[in-house]
């Protein structure tokens, strides 16, 4: 049995077709390269070295001029530092240009030489913390005021050579270790769980309910709609402090009216004590994100035919029972989609808690922690590996969400 063998212009021609296709994707792949891989790559590199927000600017000789004039014998003056205090800098030279009417006095210091004009000094090594000064007498032939103006208006150029913490092949596991000590990192754990579950279920309960009350045509319905969008479109920090102040035990008007009602004896510090705080950025993540729901559920429930539910009604099915068997079946794939993209943002939002409560009172979430361990504390390396933390949490949870999808919806 033989087989037929295409045409060689048909391969030569699919060739050109993959090469051209390649080539139009080869700046949407750049651009994803840019903005996501790349930083990603970078935070799990920074996660496996011990890097300070001080080691985020690489180790270098800094050096400062100045001419002193009123003393008998006219000085000028330079200081050499080292900007890191444990990395020592290498092949430091500090060069310089004496402005005319300034000649040298006195002896040089053994590692500087002085040409003409041409001022250099040449050190091998300064160690870390290094902060020395030198004088050198001079001669100044003219104003000495203009003199000095001159010699201070041009720095002196410094180089040197030293080992960037960030590029080095120093690696250590000691920022993981520090993230897993203790029971602090299970606690935050559940706690962001917590939040993100419940807060997420909750956006996707009300958004429910919401699409269900408006998914019929009534007078003000769009005005209503628009009302229903106000949480998702507005600004998060005037929408935050609202809250804060809207619960303040002392001057808020929920607490008073909890407390004229009888509901409670004393006002509840919401934002302030355990369990109340969690509780209440959780709701606040409900309220603040049903509209993104309600708007996906109700363009898929606009979608569905009329038709079954005329025929439901005929079969004398209760509201329930529609629902039920006619309205969810159409809606679980929605549902799906929104619940792992609300898990997904929830789980990585700072601003919500960070605003309503700073991580205090039982609210410290992976998060915050980030923040915390990056700049509270100035550990770069761990506030990382936090980071790594939650990507894995995240890539575990959306690999076990689409298998068991892919099982349920045949996706």
């Amino acid at each position: 049995m033989t087989h037929a063998t295409p045409p060689k212009g048909r391969g030569a021609l699919a060739r050109r077709e993959a090469r051209l296709a390649w080539g139009l994707l080869f700046p949407t792949v750049a651009a994803v390269a840019l903005v996501i891989v790349l930083p990603l790559l970078a935070i799990f590199w920074i996660s496996f070295k011990p890097v300070g927000l001080a080691d985020l600017r690489p180790p270098a000789p800094i050096a400062r001029e100045a001419l002193r004039t009123r003393s008998d014998v006219p000085q000028i003056e330079y200081r050499i530092r080292n900007s890191s205090q444990d990395v020592p800098v290498r092949q430091v030279v500090l060069t310089d240009t004496w402005p005319e009417g300034m000649t040298l006095a006195g002896d040089l210091p053994g590692f500087c030489t002085l040409e003409g004009r041409a001022f250099a000094c040449r050190l091998d090594e300064i160690e870390g913390g290094y902060n020395e000064r030198f004088r050198i007498d001079v001669t100044l032939d003219g104003d000495p005021d203009a003199l000095e103006d001159a010699a201070e208006g041009s720095e002196p150029a410094i180089t040197g050579r030293a080992e960037n913490i960030l590029t080095n092949a120093e690696f250590t596991l000691e920022n993981f270790a520090r993230v897993f000590d203790g029971g602090a990192f299970w606690r935050t754990l559940g706690v962001t769980l917590f939040y993100t579950f419940f807060g997420t279920m909750g956006a996707l309960t009300l958004g429910l309910f919401a699409a269900m009350l408006l998914n019929r045509s009534f007078r003000g319905q769009g005005l209503l709609r628009g009302l229903f969008l106000f949480p998702y479109v507005a600004p998060i920090i005037a929408v935050a402090f609202t809250w804060v102040i809207l619960f303040d035990p002392f001057s808020g008007s929920a607490n008073a009216l909890l407390v004229q009602m009888g509901v409670v004896e004393a006002p509840i510090n919401f934002f302030g004590e355990r369990p109340w705080a969690l509780i209440m950025v959780t709701v606040f993540a409900m309220w603040g994100y049903f509209p993104l729901c309600f708007l996906f559920i109700l363009a898929r429930m606009q979608s569905i035919d009329t038709d079954m539910y005329e025929a439901a009604d005929m079969d004398g099915a209760s509201p329930f029972q529609k629902f039920w068997f006619l309205s969810m079946p159409m809606l679980l794939g929605i549902l799906s989609v929104l619940f792992l993209l609300r898990f997904i943002w929830t789980f990585n939002k700072f601003d919500d808690i960070f605003l309503l409560t700073g991580g205090n009172a039982g609210t410290r979430t992976l998060t915050v922690s980030v923040y915390e361990q990056a700049f509270a504390v100035s550990n770069i390396g761990a506030g990382a590996a936090v980071a790594v933390v939650i990507f894995v949490c995240l890539l575990i949870f959306s690999v076990l969400f689409f298998r068991f999808l892919s099982r349920e919806e045949g996706l």
